[in-house]
Formats: structure tokens, C-alpha cells, sequence
């Protein structure tokens, strides 16, 4: 394949159906943008599970190449900060939404969107953390910010821990000294999140007591949310006072069913966590931290590796809640 050719996951959608193949394109098909990136890997993501599946409507414009993340080397640049051979890591700015992403070989985007890769992080690695990692360590440091730290009383809680941002939360909050109680409905799970430092396991069905009860016993200081719903109306009538919620998932809706009471009477933040257009100083900052706080052994434990060729059928099982940890994807095994 020429240097001017590549290939990528082209989602094309006709009649109403969305079907996805890994076709040869030229570089001339690629967006608009400052800096051309040979993309390394990238990584399957809830939301990349919708896209794949022509769900939610989150792809307006075929043909598409989906992949909300993705990290490799810039190729070509029109932006002062980055020149070739830098290598880099993009997460949010709906890439792989309204922009082309990183289920390709090649990715060209705004250099604003770009961070560089961190001293010590490979792009495979960096993947391994990928958008999910980055959101939650967004979610650590804006519980911190709201006054959580190591030796506050209370357990700090991750739900739907088994997935990609609850794993990456315990693996964080344990290295960093909190007493990490990791939330899953998944039995078999209960071995694979001790591995990453949970001193204790909640299973889900301890969460679904809230609805028509605004206060529980006092237990968590803060808490990691990657589920909504129920879930989080749970958790929030069981804060401690003065405790924080940062939540950033929907995987259990999004409405909300509770009252004023938790945050009247004892005083608890709901903190919402959004990744996608995340300032860059902010960025910058979660990066470093992941490079310096996130176990590397405890990331490689969680990461499964996928060929892009073999992508699609694993948007059924991520989407079915059966996918541990992080999934890293080698776009240059089609």
C-alpha cells in the first residue's frame, strides 16, 4: 500500500441499516484538519458500540469512520506545537461522531485537539487508558478538588466498576490510598477488581434501594459513577456529608429519581464529568497524572487487544455490558 493509501473502518449506512468494512482510502478522503496522524491504536468505547450499531443517532453524515480516541505519530503539520515524529493521543472533540476517527491507519483534526503523549505512556498504553481512563481520572481529580483526600472517613464507591472507567477508578483511587468498594453486577468479576485494588465488592442490587427513600445510612465519601440511572439516586442518598459524586455515565438512563434532601441536608456536589470538550490545560494535567498515578501492571491487567479487522461483533458485547476493563484496538491488523 502506497504511502498516500491507508486503510480504515468505513461505516456506510443504507435503507435505514448501518454496515461497517475495512476498506483501502486515500488520504484525499480524509477531513479537514491541521495535522496528519499515522494512527497507532485506538479503542472500543460504549459510545463507539452505538456507532458501530447505527444507534442513537450520534452519526449524522456516512460514509464514516468511526473511533472516538485514538494515538499515533503526526505525519504531517500545519500547527507550531506539534511537528513529525511527535507522537500523541486524542480523546474527545466528537471525533469518530461528526469528525472522522480512529478506527484508521491515518486521522487528520485540529491540532487543538491534540496532547502529547506523556514520558513513560506507549500508544498502546495510552490506549489502554483511552477516553474511559481519561474520563476518569477527570472524575478523581474533581473529587479531590471537592475536598476528598486518602484519609477522609468513608469508602470511596465505583460503579459499574467491571467497565472501562470503573476499572481505571479503582486501579487509580487504591494506588493513591483511598479504600476503593468497586460496584458490578457481575459476579465473576469480583477476582479481576480486588486484582486492581478494591477492598471491597458491592453488588449491584445494593444500589436499587433508593427510589422513594431521599436518605440512606451515611457511607460513601465520594464516589466514581459510570451507570446514572437508579444507580446514582442510590448513591446520593448514601453520601456522607460534605461527600461528592462525580458522575459520567448513562449506561442506566438518564433520568434522575430523588429529591433536593441529599444535597440540603448533607450538603453532598453532584459533579458531572464531561470529556469530550474538556479544556486542554485540564487535559494536560489528567494525562500526566494517569502516566504518574495508574499502576502500569494494574493497566495491563485489565487491557484485551482486538484486530480492527475483528471490531465489529464486539460492539454486541460491549453494549451487553460483557466487556472487562479496556479494549485496545490495532488498526494495523486488518
Amino acid at each position: 500500500m502506497s504511502d498516500d493509501r491507508f486503510s480504515a473502518l468505513l461505516l456506510e449506512e443504507k435503507d435505514g441499516k448501518v454496515t461497517a468494512a475495512v476498506q483501502s482510502l486515500s488520504a484525499d478522503r480524509l477531513p479537514a484538519g491541521d495535522v496528519t496522524v499515522r494512527v497507532a491504536a485506538s479503542t472500543l468505547n460504549y459510545k463507539d458500540g452505538m456507532i458501530l450499531k447505527g444507534l442513537g443517532r450520534l452519526v449524522r453524515a456516512y460514509p464514516h469512520v468511526p473511533g472516538i480516541d485514538f494515538a499515533g505519530v503526526v505525519e504531517h503539520s500545519d500547527c507550531a506545537e506539534f511537528k513529525p515524529g511527535d507522537q500523541v493521543v486524542l480523546t474527545g472533540w466528537r471525533v469518530g461522531e461528526v469528525h472522522w476517527g480512529g478506527y484508521s491507519q491515518k486521522a487528520r483534526v485540529k491540532g487543538d485537539w491534540l496532547v502529547k503523549l506523556p514520558a513513560g505512556l506507549t500508544a498502546e498504553r495510552a490506549m489502554a487508558i483511552g477516553t474511559a481512563g481519561f474520563t476518569a481520572m477527570l472524575a478523581v481529580q474533581s473529587l479531590e478538588a471537592h475536598g476528598l483526600t486518602p484519609d477522609r472517613a468513608g469508602e470511596v464507591l465505583v460503579t459499574g466498576a467491571a467497565g472501562g472507567v470503573g476499572s481505571v477508578a479503582v486501579a487509580v483511587l487504591a494506588h493513591l490510598g483511598y479504600r476503593v468498594a468497586a460496584s458490578t453486577g457481575r459476579p465473576a468479576e469480583h477476582d479481576y477488581l480486588r486484582g486492581l485494588g478494591a477492598a471491597e465488592i458491592v453488588e449491584r442490587g445494593e444500589l436499587a434501594q433508593a427510589p422513594g427513600r431521599p436518605l440512606l445510612a451515611e457511607r460513601w465519601a465520594g464516589c466514581v459513577d459510570a451507570v446514572g440511572g437508579t444507580t446514582l439516586a442510590s448513591v446520593l442518598a448514601g453520601m456522607r456529608y460534605g461527600g461528592a459524586v462525580a458522575a459520567c455515565g448513562l449506561a442506566g438512563g438518564a433520568e434522575l429519581a430523588t429529591t433536593v434532601v441529599p444535597f440540603l441536608l448533607r450538603g453532598v456536589n453532584l459533579l458531572g464529568i464531561d470529556s469530550v470538550m474538556c479544556p486542554k490545560p485540564a487535559r494536560l494535567t489528567a494525562w500526566a497524572r494517569l502516566a504518574r498515578d495508574l499502576p502500569m501492571d494494574k493497566l495491563d491487567a485489565m487491557t484485551t487487544r482486538v484486530a480492527l479487522k475483528d471490531l465489529p461483533p464486539y460492539a454486541d458485547r460491549i453494549l451487553a455490558g460483557q466487556v472487562r476493563g479496556r479494549l485496545v484496538v490495532d488498526v494495523n491488523a486488518v
